[in-house]
């Protein structure tokens, strides 16, 4: 057969070349040629001999190199892209040699001293995607490595590679350089430990330059909003509008100001109205993470200006939440931190069953070790437990009724002034305690430090309706809503129950069945529609709610204590019992529940 006469074996290959070579000789041919020399006789010979690789092959811009160990290979890259940042850090930005690698495992063919074959190119096509000092890598390379090396990723996905068939998964290195080392002394700040923001200076689309001050005005009530959430950093205007008039590269401004997040956006204002659009870009990997317009009349500019703000803000807070939340799950689980784990179990904790809220508590318990004091932890330890009591998930109620309430004035004790805090004690304390004033005026006091906090608008709509306020629960639904459009449906079905404790049954079945369509294993939404649907006099269709109920709970027919009105919770339960027919005598459970 052919293919016995073709000699193929696994090697580890990088892939480099020069960003911008043609500019660079363009500019100064004897001296980039001089320095080239100098940095492969200083740095990459020296590298490529301590981690046993091989030279395959020079280009004008480029080089080839193969390792027996992926390992190897991945030192061999950190350490050259970490010898050239020190060798930059007082070089002017257009002169500075910079290579761009690309790293993979595979399959390769040999042909004298020269390789071929998917390995080779998948390799350079990976240097393709890296950015000027930086490193792409395959999933196989990925796999290879993680936990023998220390560094973390960002996953740019599946990418379909030129010339190659099926597309590969591809990650970024997130190269943080040793401390001491020149780079870390460099212009360039480090990455804070939580999510970083800076918001850029709004172009001013106008064709007026006298209207700069009403985009710049905007932008600073913009960065007073996201001011007020606490777990983000937010560069100060005063950096960050050192940008203003120049065209920007998002990455470099990331690296600049040291942060991850970036929001740009532009400002137009025709005769009494304006239009604002904004886009908030990962600064690391340059992907889009939102995108919206605001519109709006200036007949009050001021109150004009907070709206959009607030608008912004609110939105672009579990935006960043998600993205970090799947920034943690691809960092190497060795790795991990009390943030980390936080994170990982605030994704848990939203799919709303029972086997995710006891690894959220797994989760938090971890973090917990690591930091006892850690208030957003304590917090939403205390949100699971609500979770459980409620769905009548374990054996001892009273026992993860008590603990609820313990964690959340854990919480309140050592972070009080965090509105994450206050919303989730004020939610898990609202819900337990028998009297709610209290956790209303944790709520209005969390709102009061962030207006522009969905899930506190949520959770405040819902100790509205505990409390029996039907239209302003529906108030605030709306306004988590419109602040979290992404995330309908727990909105939805507040805004469903309110209205069928406001006797508005054809509106509520109508909010109802959108909430489960989203959500269909939340078994509070199921006793909602049943009772709604047999008020309605649709008994057959609430008799299916019921049995689809069975399927999910053994808790059928709740005590509904948190529902603080007796003539509303005898509405609800009432129904309920008629949906359930003669198995309300029978197969009704003690344990109580939030439907």
């Amino acid at each position: 057969m052919a293919s016995d006469q073709v000699k193929r074996k696994l090697a580890a290959i990088i892939a480099a070349d020069i960003a911008g070579y043609s500019r660079l000789m363009g500019a100064d041919e004897p001296g980039t040629l001089a320095r080239l020399k100098q940095y492969r006789r200083e740095l990459i010979d020296p590298k490529n001999k301590q981690y046993r690789g091989r030279v395959v092959k020079t280009t004008g811009d480029g080089i080839l190199m193969e390792f027996p160990s992926v390992v190897d290979a991945m030192c061999c890259a950190m350490d050259v892209q970490q010898g050239m940042r020190e060798r930059n850090a007082d070089v002017p930005q257009e002169k500075r040699i910079e290579f761009r690698i690309g790293v993979n495992l595979g399959d390769v063919i040999i042909e004298g001293r020269d390789l071929y074959g998917d390995g080779v190119n998948i390799a350079a096509r990976l240097e393709g995607l890296a950015e000027p000092g930086g490193i792409c890598i395959s999933q196989t390379v990925l796999n290879h490595t993680r936990g023998k090396i220390a560094f973390d990723v960002e996953d740019l996905g599946e990418q379909a590679l030129k010339n190659i068939v099926q597309p590969i998964h591809v990650y970024r290195l997130l190269l943080n350089f040793r401390p001491g080392s020149t780079a870390s002394r460099s212009s360039e700040p480090p990455l804070p430990d939580k999510p970083s923001i800076a918001v850029l200076p709004f172009q001013n689309m106008s064709g007026d330059p006298e209207q700069d001050y009403f985009a710049d005005s905007i932008v600073e009530e913009i960065i007073t909003s996201l001011s007020r959430i606490r777990w983000l950093f937010v560069i100060a205007r005063n950096s960050s509008f050192t940008y203003k008039g120049k065209a920007v590269d998002i990455k470099q401004v990331g690296r600049e100001l040291g942060v991850r997040y970036v929001l740009e956006g532009s400002v137009r204002k025709a005769g009494n109205r304006m239009r604002m659009t904004g886009q908030l870009i990962d600064a690391i990997s340059g992907a889009h993470l939102w995108a919206d317009r605001f519109d709006g009349s200036l007949e009050d500019v001021f109150e004009l200006q907070d709206s959009v703000a607030a608008s912004v803000a609110g939105v672009i807070e579990p935006t960043l939440e998600a993205a970090e939340i799947r920034r943690s799950a691809q960092r190497p689980t060795p790795d991990l931190t009390a943030y980390d784990l936080y994170l990982r179990a605030r994704a848990a904790n939203q799919s709303w069953d029972e086997e995710s809220v006891l690894r959220a508590l797994d989760l938090l318990g971890q973090a917990l070790d690591r930091d006892p004091h850690y208030g957003s932890a304590l917090a939403l330890v205390a949100t699971c437990h609500q979770l459980l009591h409620s769905n009548g998930w374990g054996e001892d109620q009273e026992r993860v009724r008590q603990q609820g309430i313990d964690y959340a004035r854990r919480a309140l004790r050592v972070a009080g002034d965090d509105p994450y805090v206050l919303e989730e004690a004020a939610f898990t304390l609202g819900y337990f305690e028998r009297d709610i004033n209290p956790a209303l005026v944790l709520i209005d006091r969390s709102l009061e430090l962030n207006p522009s906090f969905a899930i506190g608008w949520l959770r405040s709509g819902w100790l509205r309706l505990w409390s029996g306020r039907t239209d302003l629960a529906i108030e605030h639904f709306e306004k988590s809503l419109r602040l979290n459009p992404r995330r309908k449906a727990p909105a939805s079905f507040g805004i469903g129950v309110a209205h069928f404790f406001a006797r508005r049954l054809d509106q509520a079945a109508a909010m109802l069945l959108l909430s489960l369509q989203e959500n269909p294993n939340w078994s509070p939404t199921y006793r909602f529609l049943a009772s709604c649907l047999a008020h309605m006099g649709r008994l057959h269709d609430a008799k299916d709610m019921v049995k689809k109920l069975r399927e999910i709970t053994p808790v059928l027919i709740p005590t509904a204590e948190h529902w603080r009105i007796l003539e509303d919770r005898e509405f609800y339960l009432a129904g309920l019992r008629l949906a359930a027919g003669e198995a309300a005598s029978t197969h009704t459970d003690d344990r109580p529940s939030q439907g």
